[in-house]
């Protein structure tokens, strides 16, 4: 497997009872290793705990897909050992949806709905609004950051190449507006499929910092939806913000894949950093 995929495995413990549940009835329980590279200091990046609950749903279920994830980030995930659960709602032929709990030190840290489906990989869309304007610069014109070694934290595990306009906040320059615009893709071999979705959509720095707003922006929830199967090749990232108001500030996501299709969105409620706006 990718490095991804080996970070965000899980393995079931117990036996394998009804469906979604272990032999003695209870809801089924998965071992995770929660792996630092996908973190920033000591905080986990929710996306990728996002990846692993998918996994576990997923398994979980009789169908291939995370369709629709909900998800409360309740305390910091840490790195290092932790257990998922995972709690069937509704298991139909069309869809199943689960509670799944990501559990360290005996407490809930992360909590999601997660609803299950099988997307048709062929299927055309009968209908699809235009892609976010303005466009991301091709590759070649975007600024990348590259990593300091093998091991270099988040920014070692992606490849994201940035669209300047939205990218002068670096230089303490913030447009004022609340969106960011990147490529991304993992850096080992993994194409993008939903649990790379899953991390992607959490991916970019908080919108926030284009309007000056300095620290640490924690999420409260994010809600993201898997619309089709991605295509191989890089991902076009689009952030943006609607209200900034009382220290919340919300986040809209939307990924389209390398052929022209939305595969992705998300809506996230955050705080701001303790800096505040500059």
């Amino acid at each position: 497997m990718s490095r991804f995929g080996d970070a965000t495995a899980v393995t079931r413990l117990g036996g394998a009872g009804a469906p979604g549940r272990d032999d003695d009835g209870t809801p089924r329980r998965y071992a995770a290793s929660l792996d630092p590279a996908f973190g920033f200091a000591e905080a986990i990046n929710g996306g990728y705990l996002m990846a692993v609950l998918d996994r576990a749903a997923v398994d979980a279920s009789p169908h291939e897909h995370p369709l629709s994830t909900a998800t409360s980030f309740l305390r910091v995930a840490e790195p290092g050992p932790a257990e998922v659960h995972v709690e069937p709602r509704k298991t139909g032929r069309t869809v199943a949806t689960s509670r799944v709990t990501l559990v360290q030190g005996g407490r809930p840290v992360v909590d999601a709905l997660v609803t299950t489906g099988t997307l048709d990989r062929a299927a055309a869309a009968d209908w699809t609004g235009e892609p976010p304007e303005p466009a991301l610069p091709p590759i070649d014109a975007c600024s990348g950051t590259e990593p300091a070694g093998d091991e270099a934290g988040f920014a070692g595990q992606v490849d994201m190449r940035f669209d300047p306009a939205t990218m002068g906040w670096l230089d303490g320059n913030p447009s004022g507006r609340p969106e960011i615009r990147a490529w991304f893709r993992l850096r080992d071999p993994h194409e993008p499929d939903g649990f790379a979705l899953a991390l992607a959509v959490d991916a970019l720095p908080p919108v926030v910092l284009s309007m000056g707003a300095r620290g640490w922006a924690p999420t409260v929830e994010l809600t993201w939806h898997m619309r089709a199967v991605p295509a191989p090749g890089w991902l076009a990232v689009h952030g943006g913000g609607r209200l900034v108001s009382g220290g919340w500030f919300d986040e809209g996501v939307e990924i389209w894949d390398s052929s022209g299709t939305l595969v992705a969105q998300s809506r996230q409620l955050a705080r701001l950093g303790r800096g505040g706006p500059a």
